[in-house]
This record gives structure tokens, C-alpha cells and sequence, in this order.
């Protein structure tokens, strides 16, 4: 008997990859910027024409400065601006659309996505579900068990456990030890200096994880890699700050999210909803045909 899936979808990094990759001459009927919800929706469908799911969450980030990582490290995430206003309206408006047609959407004031979703996947594989996590974040590599898979829509790769292996150097659950050793720009974590991905992977390959890295230090300088006696030196100077960044970038457990598994079950579209969000954004009868048809909702008149 196959194991029912879940997908859960990095929402976000579609909605953010829309807003900066299409025009913002595409506007809804109010004549305001609508670029970053039709390249999201583009992205739904796309979504829901390969994978047919039964069971599906979207996770949402809320914010870029109010999550528990900052108030570890204040500096996390500041190499990045706020969204602006224009983009935040999208943003409610990608979340309308998502819920009208059925799908179930989830955020944190205080957790990010990463930790919203990796709270789903632990929840509905202890109802024997595996999952799909569909994004392009390496972040949430760490989520992967067997059964499971990895998926970069956009880039159309996917992994498995293995397949992780193979692509990152390390196993998923080695994946937050190698960000906090060799940092995460994206994430503004700094990492050790002169330590990156490839002498991080070296590492975690002898050593397991950054506790058995700092339990034989001083077997660091025998390894047979360029500086070794300089990266152990690295190591020790830099030990408080990787301990910290390994709370940053590992996932965390979040509240508010259902532990039943028909929460995530996709549902019968609200039809009057979903007409309301096509009027607002102004879409046309082939796009909305198109949307009926992926939903399995009868066309409206």
C-alpha cells in the first residue's frame, strides 16, 4: 500500500520570486501593482497540474524581524529590506486567493515558514504520511527522511534522502551543522571565517555533527586538508558563535498548527470567494477557466 503525502509549500520564496521577476505594469482592476499574485497563481496552477495532491499546506513568512532567531541574533536576517507596502498587499492577496480555493494556510508572528513547516511534516508522518517539501531553500533539506522528497519546482530537482547526500555533500540531518559552520548569507548567519561548505562537509563527514567536531578538536590539525592547524585554531575561536548559529539555523518546533490530518486535506473551493479575488485582480475568462478546471470547481456564469 503506497503512504499517502503531503506537500508542503515554501509559499513565500513564490510569492517573492513573482514581485522580482515580473513587470509591475501587470495590475489588478484597481489599477495597483498585481505582478507578485499572478506569477504565485501562475505557480499554483503549474503546482497542481503535476501533482494531483491529496493533502497540501502552504507556510507563509509574516515577518523579517519578530521571530525568535532575532531575538537570538539580532542581526539575523538584517542584510535583508522590509517588504514594502505594495508587496505586502500582494502578499494578503496570495493568501485569499490560496484559502479561497480550498488550500490551507499557515503562519507565525513569532516562527518562520522553515519552522511552520517542518511542525507539519513531524505531525503528519506520525500519521504515517510522508512529504514533499516544494521549495528552493537548502535550509529545509534537514526535513528529509526516507520516503521523502526534496523538490526546487522552479529548477525542477528533486531529491531524496540520498539524493540530498549526493547534492549537498552532507545527509539532511547534517544540513544545519554545515550552515552554521560555513554560514548562510542569505540568512545574514556569518559562519567560522576561512571555513566554507566544502571544509564544513569535510568535517561533518569524520566527525558526525559540530559536538563531535568540538569533542576531538585536537585531532583537527592531523587531518590531511590544506590549514588544517589553522582551521582547528578557526574552530576554537569561533566555538561560541557556532553554537549559536546552529540554533539559528536548525528548525523549531511551533504551536498553532492542527495535528489532525484532514486540516491539510484540499477542500471544496468557496466559490464566491474565489469569484471575488478574480474580480479584484482582474482576471480574464482564460485564466479563470483555467483555475476552475485545477480546483474541480463548476464555471461560474
Amino acid at each position: 500500500m503506497t503512504e499517502p503525502r503531503i506537500f508542503l509549500i515554501d509559499a513565500s520564496i513564490y510569492v517573492f520570486r513573482s514581485w522580482h521577476v515580473l513587470p509591475d505594469t501587470i495590475v489588478d482592476a484597481d489599477g495597483e501593482p498585481a505582478n507578485a499574485v499572478y506569477g504565485f497563481a501562475d505557480f499554483l496552477l503549474q503546482f497542481l497540474a503535476r501533482s494531483r495532491p491529496t493533502h497540501l499546506a502552504l507556510a507563509f513568512d509574516e515577518s523579517l524581524a519578530s521571530s525568535v532567531r532575532n531575538d537570538l541574533f539580532p542581526a539575523y536576517k538584517a542584510n535583508r529590506d522590509p517588504a514594502p507596502d505594495e508587496l505586502r498587499r500582494q502578499f494578503a492577496l496570495c493568501r485569499e486567493l490560496a484559502a479561497a480555493a480550498g488550500f490551507a494556510g499557515f503562519s507565525s508572528p513569532h516562527f518562520e515558514a522553515d519552522d511552520v513547516i517542518a511542525t507539519i511534516a513531524a505531525r503528519m508522518r506520525a500519521h504515517g504520511f510522508r512529504h514533499t517539501v516544494v521549495t528552493g531553500d537548502k535550509d529545509l533539506a534537514q526535513l528529509i527522511h526516507d520516503g521523502d522528497e526534496w523538490w526546487d519546482f522552479q529548477r525542477e530537482r528533486r531529491l531524496d534522502r540520498q539524493g540530498i547526500e549526493k547534492h549537498f555533500g552532507v545527509r539532511p540531518d547534517q544540513i544545519a551543522d554545515m550552515l552554521a559552520l560555513a554560514g548562510d548569507k542569505i540568512d545574514n548567519i556569518p559562519g567560522v571565517p576561512g571555513i566554507g561548505q566544502a571544509t564544513a562537509v569535510r568535517l561533518l563527514r569524520r566527525w558526525g555533527d559540530i559536538d563531535g567536531i568540538y569533542g576531538a578538536i585536537d585531532q583537527v590539525p592531523t587531518m590531511q586538508i590544506r590549514g588544517a592547524r589553522r582551521i582547528a585554531g578557526l574552530l576554537t575561536e569561533h566555538e561560541p558563535a557556532v553554537r549559536l548559529a546552529r540554533q539559528l539555523t536548525g528548525t523549531l518546533d511551533t504551536d498553532g498548527v492542527p495535528t489532525h490530518t484532514d486540516a491539510y486535506t484540499l477542500a471544496q473551493p468557496d466559490l464566491a470567494a474565489l469569484d471575488a479575488c478574480f474580480d479584484r485582480l482582474g482576471f480574464g475568462p482564460d485564466r479563470r477557466r483555467r483555475w476552475y478546471d485545477a480546483v474541480a470547481a463548476p464555471v461560474a456564469p
